[in-house]
């Protein structure tokens, strides 16, 4: 057993999903994973992880736009506004998601459904440079 480490960056244009699957797909193979167990964490406040439908992406949209009819900016009784009305919103958005998650590695593939896929979640209007960080048990 072995432990590998790497990290991505996601440059993200604002609000919305953005999909991770390939990128650690081809970390996998990269590091020729056979059997073992992916851990991914996101070190920020206002943006997380999911394993959603990856198929349709009116799914996605659907998901967005549930986002934000249950966190809108803007509401009157945000404190939290020091980066503008999307700041409060968007920790409570990361709070309801997951800044962490584990998935487990048969065959060499991700052992996800057959719809489902690993996204970044941005909940910030403006462009951010996000970091994941990726810890591999190698267990083959």
């Amino acid at each position: 057993m072995d432990w590998l480490k790497d990290s991505l960056l996601v440059d993200t244009h604002g609000k919305g999903l953005y999909p991770l699957t390939p990128q650690i797909s081809g970390l996998l193979e990269s590091w020729t994973v056979r059997e073992g167990m992916v851990y991914l964490f996101i070190p920020h406040s206002s943006a997380s992880l999911i394993i959603n439908e990856s198929y349709d992406p009116t799914a996605r949209q659907d998901l967005e736009a549930f986002f934000e009819h249950l966190v809108p900016e803007g509401e009157d009784w945000y404190r939290h506004t020091l980066e503008g009305r999307d700041d409060s919103p968007s920790h409570m958005r990361a709070i309801l998601t997951a800044t962490s998650l584990s998935i487990p590695v048969d065959e060499g593939k991700l052992s996800l459904g057959t719809w489902q896929g690993v996204y970044l979640f941005e909940h910030r209007v403006r462009a951010h440079r996000r970091k994941v960080l990726i810890r591999c048990l190698n267990t083959a």
